[in-house]
């Protein structure tokens, strides 16, 4: 059975998606699942949250125009059943080498089509922005996460990123949550009471602003590796089963 894609994307930086990428990931593993996250991102900060060394042989030009083989670009990280296909500095030429490419929106498709079988469940950490990586990403994927903040520019977002869902892909299950949450902040309650009900894509859970969150660079480890209890660690879980099932 070929393995379930999901693309964790936003319009909009800032938001916690490599945060969610790498959570997500967890969670998956910590089921069981084999898990690929592939860090689309040219930061990198999924590659070093995973304990991974940022180095992609031939760069990422040669993995996208199929000139070396994915399979042989993926790490084992530090965290049993999650591997990685790294991002290092060559990422920040992926829109070029995408671009020189023959079905430039689609050799993500293409690299991911063997590594399909030898997961149950791939990860895609986005660049944020409408880009030729994004549609690719979107093309891609069976699932799309969108993390919002709750604010008129995270309900922006939102339209946003239907909108590019639907030019990429009209297969493709969108899954939006409020992120970085906070509760002191009454915007943000109202937020939680009417969003859900306003938007079909937006669940009733949610991921707070939480110091336990900004650990994650402290700790280089999905939160449920050292805060497995804690509210945090059952919001991505809660995520986790939502995405699940929607693929």
């Amino acid at each position: 059975m070929a393995a379930t894609v999901i693309a964790v994307y936003s319009t909009k930086g800032g938001v916690g998606k490599t945060t969610t990428a790498v959570n997500l990931a967890w969670q998956a593993a910590s089921e069981g699942r084999s898990v690929l996250l592939w860090d689309l991102d040219p930061q990198g900060a999924a590659t070093w949250l995973l304990q991974v060394k940022p180095h992609l042989r031939g760069g990422v030009e040669a993995l996208v125009r199929g000139k070396n083989a994915a399979h042989k670009a993926v790490r084992e990280s530090e965290f049993d059943r999650i591997d990685v296909l790294p991002a290092d500095e060559s990422y920040r030429d992926l829109e070029i080498a995408l671009d020189a490419a023959k079905k430039s929106s689609s050799r993500v498709t293409e690299a991911l089509r063997p590594l399909r079988k030898e997961y149950d469940v791939i990860i895609l950490d986005t660049p944020p922005g409408a880009s030729l990586v994004a549609e690719n990403a979107l093309r891609a994927a069976d699932v799309v996460v969108l993390p919002l903040v709750p604010s008129p520019l995270g309900l922006r977002s939102l339209e946003q990123v239907r909108s590019v869902i639907k030019d990429a892909s009209s297969r493709v299950t969108l899954v939006a949550f409020l992120s970085q949450v906070d509760r002191r902040k009454r915007a943000h309650i109202e937020a939680l009471e009417q969003l859900p009900a306003a938007h079909k894509e937006i669940g009733d859970g949610y991921v707070g602003a939480s110091v336990v969150v900004e650990r994650m660079g402290e700790h280089r480890a999905p939160v449920g590796a050292y805060a497995p209890t804690s509210d945090s660690a059952k919001a991505f879980a809660n995520l986790w089963k939502r995405v699940r099932r929607a693929s």
